[in-house]
């Protein structure tokens, strides 16, 4: 479809004059994660008669949230993942182009890959092209090894070339894929994800959910919720754990998610004689109601974030963070339920952080008054909806 063919539907006023613009997200898989979440609040929440999305993911497995997105009316695209198969990945992701489509717009969310998949678009004649950032990973980058550096710098140049636009999490998550001039090309702007904050308004039974998890009704739960990788630091976090545990005998740790190194973190657990005192609850759809019923303090010290899409969810609930100085200070929404601590320092004084917050964390402020700065602050999803609609037909005009 042309530009000018598009403007023409976009201008028109009855959903009946005009056909609904076709969007293929390109993502790993659409499990519970922070980019999955935010996708997920973007297709329940748009015009779906204006905006047909799909979702093109490298996983040929199912997924958490493939029956809803079906359910939606989109479509869950596998295509063989460039690791396994690299050298059919081309000829796979143009048939999917020419099978599906015609797309209007690519929106690709896997970082740097995304130059690769926005070159191939550019040649399958998609005339907007998205590559979206939702991390900074530039301090574990600057330990690659020459080959991945190649690999990195490669990939820039594509996104460079044949991205129409780039959206980014935060500043920092653009200054990672697109380069610390990134403010000096228009086409690279910040869209900050937006919350559903439905979720936080309904009561939640915390005894039923203590319950659920075989936790005494009085105990310090710390929560983490986040996939078992390297980015999320776990071993980190049951480190604090076990520091925690030697002043607070009723300390549960509740950790939501699952990944890769869910298996070694289990075994770290037993090595530290924590199995009775940590609780792996898996992938949930509940986080929210965790958060607000369970949780006393949520710990996030990963190791680099692009924005911290979860940590914004726990100042919704109303629950004190304490995390890592590394993440985005434009997640700081409620300041009272803020706690930064450097990864230098140890885990003994993050466990005297989260000790110190113990009796205060509940009364930092309001449940609801939290709730509602999140509510009128930038992570509003009805904002974010909004630009990124205005985003989608700027590119058009």
């Amino acid at each position: 479809m042309h530009s000018t063919q598009l403007t023409s539907m976009l201008n028109k006023n009855s959903a009946s004059d005009y056909q609904p613009s076709k969007i293929l997200h390109v993502v790993g898989g659409m499990n519970r994660g922070g980019i999955e979440t935010w996708l997920m609040h973007i297709l329940r929440n748009i015009d779906r008669d204006r905006y047909k999305m799909d979702f093109l993911v490298h996983t040929t497995q199912p997924c958490a949230y493939d029956d809803e997105i079906r359910a939606l009316g989109s479509r869950i695209i596998p295509c063989t993942p460039p690791s396994v198969r690299w050298w059919n990945y081309n000829s796979n992701f143009t048939q999917i182009l020419k099978q599906y489509g015609s797309y209007d717009i690519v929106h690709s969310h896997v970082h740097h890959f995304s130059g690769y998949i926005l070159r191939l678009a550019k040649q399958s004649q998609v005339p907007v092209r998205i590559a979206h950032s939702h991390n900074d990973t530039s301090s574990a980058e600057a330990k690659a090894g020459w080959k991945r550096k190649i690999y990195l710098a490669l990939m820039e140049r594509l996104i460079a070339r044949y991205a129409t636009l780039g959206l980014a999490a935060s500043h920092e998550a653009a200054a990672d894929l697109f380069g610390s001039l990134w403010k000096k090309d228009s086409r690279w702007q910040i869209l900050y994800y937006g919350l559903d904050l439905t979720p936080f308004e309904k009561p939640v039974d915390s005894l039923a959910l203590h319950a659920e998890f075989n936790v005494p009704p009085d105990a310090f739960v710390i929560g983490h919720v986040g996939r078992f990788e390297t980015q999320k630091n776990h071993q980190f976090i049951l480190e604090i754990a076990a520091e925690v545990t030697k002043q607070e005998p009723k300390m549960r740790l509740l950790l939501i998610g699952d990944g890769p190194l869910r298996q070694d973190i289990e075994q770290k657990v037993a090595q530290l004689n924590l199995s009775d005192r940590v609780i792996f609850a898996g992938l949930r759809s509940d986080v929210p109601q965790l958060m607000l019923g369970m949780i006393d303090v949520f710990l996030f010290p990963s190791l680099y974030e692009g924005l911290g899409l979860v940590f914004i969810e726990a100042q919704a609930a109303g629950i004190t963070s304490v995390l890592s100085d590394v993440v985005p200070k434009a997640a700081d929404v409620v300041a009272p339920l803020v706690k930064r601590l450097s990864l230098s320092n140890s885990a003994l004084s993050w466990a005297e952080a989260i000790l110190n917050l113990k009796h205060e964390a509940k009364t930092a402020i309001a449940r609801s008054e939290a709730l509602s700065l999140v509510a009128n602050s930038q992570f509003n999803l009805e904002v974010c909806l909004e630009q990124l609609t205005k985003i989608y037909q700027s590119q058009f005009s």
